[in-house]
């Protein structure tokens, strides 16, 4: 997957505004989110073709309140949009996106 960084690893890099080198497209893109830079994350797996770039998307995009779109993401990644806070989210999308 990249990297081996840990997700306590990944949650101090954002504090010290210092994205970790080697990261996956996916890491990039949440560390990105995690930092407030929607558009920057959204430029980075718009264009991926695969189920972990269109989860992101879909993610990207109920950040954005544009629920539509989330939910047609969402359904191209074969996953059901969460019912938790998107910070709650954004947390487990760390977890499994973290090797």
């Amino acid at each position: 997957m990249g990297n081996s960084i840990s997700e306590e690893q990944f949650l101090t890099s954002l504090e010290q505004k210092s994205m970790p080198a080697g990261l996956t497209v996916y890491q990039q893109a949440l560390w990105q989110e995690g930092q407030g830079n929607w558009e920057k994350a959204h430029e980075l797996i718009q264009d991926l073709p695969d189920k972990k770039a269109a989860l992101l998307h879909a993610y990207l995009h109920r950040v954005e309140g544009d629920q539509w779109n989330a939910d047609y993401w969402y359904r191209k990644a074969g996953e059901q949009m969460p019912s938790c806070s998107l910070q709650e989210e954004w947390s487990l999308l760390v977890k499994r996106f973290s090797v």
